[in-house]
C-alpha cells in the first residue's frame, strides 16, 4: 500500500478494520452465556435433563471444579452442562464447543475432568444395600415383580463400544460381535439403580470370568448379604447366584424359570434406560480406554442420581427394549449350586 495513503487513514478507521477481521480461533472471542438463565423447556431441550437436575450436579461438584486461572476460565455451571450435553446427546465435541463459546480441546478436557470427579465419588452413589433393613427392602421390591423371594440384585454384562486400539493387546478388546468394547458388569435393583459396576475388562472376556474375579463375589461368599443374585445361563449357578434351569422337567422348575426371567429382566431394563439417557453408551466412547472407563462410571453415578430425583426420559422417548444377543454357551452348574437351587425351588415353587 502507498505510504501517502496510509498517512491519510484515520486511526478510528484502523480500529474499524480491526473489528472486521475474522475472530481468532480457539474460542477466546466467543460469547459465553450462563445456561441456567434458560427457561426449563429450553434447558431440557439442549441438555436432555431438567434444570433442577443440572443444578444438583453443579452443587455436588462445585468445590472440585476448580477454574483454570489462565485465559478465560469456565465456570462450574458451564463445565457440568458441557459434559452432560456431550454424554447425553453424544454430540460432536466441536458442536458442543461452538454452542458454549469454547474450543474443542476445552470440551475434551472438561468432560475428562467431570468424569474423573464423578468416578472418584462413585462409592457414595453406587453401593450394594449394606444394612439388614436395606437388604430386606430391596428383596421386597424384587418380590413384587414376580413373587421371586430373597433377590438382592440382577446381574449381567453389557458391551460399550470404544475406539479401536492398535497397540499390543488391542485385539483383546474385540468382542464376540466383532467390534472393540469394554465388557461392563452391572448389578441393579428393582428400581433400576446401579448397585455395583465393574469396567476393567476387555470385550473378549466372558461374563462368567468377570464375575468369578470380582470383589462382589468374594463379599457374597463371606456372607455379607442375605439374598441372592439372578443371572442368565452365561453364569455358573452357585449358592448365591441363581440361573435358569436349563431343561426344566417339572411344573415347579417351569414356574421357577418364568419368575426368574421376569425378575431378572430388571437388568435389561436398567441397561435400556441407562443407555437412552446417555447416548454415548449406546453409540460408543472414542477417547482413550482409561477416559472411557471413567465416563462409564460417571454416567452410572448420574443415572442413579436421576432415579433418586425421579428424572424422566426426554419427552417422547422410551427406554429401548434389550437387543438380541448371540446365545451364550450355558455354564455348567456347580454341585453345591445345583443342590441349593433345587432346595430353593422345592421350598418356594411347589
Amino acid at each position: 500500500m502507498d505510504m501517502d495513503l496510509i498517512d491519510l487513514v484515520d486511526l478510528e478507521d484502523v480500529d474499524i478494520l480491526e473489528d472486521q477481521r475474522e475472530p481468532r480461533r480457539g474460542g477466546e472471542n466467543r460469547l459465553r452465556l450462563n445456561p441456567f438463565l434458560l427457561d426449563d423447556e429450553q434447558f431440557r431441550y439442549k441438555y436432555r435433563f431438567t434444570k433442577r437436575f443440572g443444578q444438583k450436579i453443579v452443587d455436588l461438584l462445585r468445590d472440585q471444579l476448580v477454574q483454570d486461572p489462565r485465559g478465560c476460565p469456565l465456570s462450574p455451571e458451564l463445565q457440568v452442562v458441557c459434559a452432560l450435553r456431550n454424554w447425553a446427546r453424544h454430540e460432536i465435541q466441536d458442536d458442543t464447543a461452538d454452542l458454549h463459546g469454547v474450543s474443542q480441546p476445552t470440551i475434551s478436557t472438561t468432560c475428562k475432568k467431570v468424569a474423573s470427579i464423578l468416578a472418584h465419588m462413585s462409592n457414595q452413589f453406587i453401593k450394594m444395600p449394606a444394612t439388614l433393613d436395606e437388604q430386606e427392602e430391596t428383596m421386597r421390591k424384587f418380590r413384587r415383580i414376580a413373587n421371586f423371594p430373597t433377590v438382592i440384585g440382577a446381574i449381567d454384562c453389557t458391551h460399550i463400544r470404544v475406539k479401536k486400539n492398535n497397540a499390543d493387546g488391542g485385539q483383546l478388546y474385540i468382542n464376540r460381535k466383532g467390534y472393540p468394547s469394554i465388557n461392563v458388569q452391572v448389578v441393579c435393583d428393582a428400581d433400576l439403580k446401579i448397585r455395583d459396576i465393574v469396567t476393567r475388562w476387555h470385550g473378549s472376556v466372558h461374563d462368567s470370568r468377570i464375575y468369578r474375579e470380582c470383589r462382589l463375589k468374594q463379599r457374597f461368599e463371606a456372607g455379607a448379604f442375605r439374598g441372592v443374585l439372578l443371572g442368565d445361563g452365561g453364569y455358573p449357578c452357585t449358592s448365591h447366584l441363581f440361573t435358569p434351569v436349563l431343561h426344566p422337567a417339572t411344573p415347579s422348575e417351569e414356574q421357577y424359570n418364568r419368575c426368574h426371567i421376569k425378575t431378572r429382566n430388571a437388568i435389561e431394563r436398567c441397561f435400556g434406560l441407562w443407555k437412552q439417557r446417555f447416548r454415548c453408551l449406546l453409540r460408543g466412547l472414542y477417547g482413550n480406554i482409561e477416559t472411557a472407563r471413567m465416563a462409564i462410571v460417571a454416567c452410572a453415578v448420574l443415572h442413579n442420581i436421576a432415579i433418586d430425583m425421579r428424572e424422566d426420559l426426554f419427552p417422547g422417548e422410551e427406554a429401548p427394549a434389550a437387543g438380541e444377543v448371540p446365545p451364550l454357551r450355558p455354564y455348567p452348574p456347580t454341585v453345591r449350586g445345583n443342590v441349593r437351587r433345587r432346595q430353593f425351588i422345592e421350598t418356594h415353587f411347589q
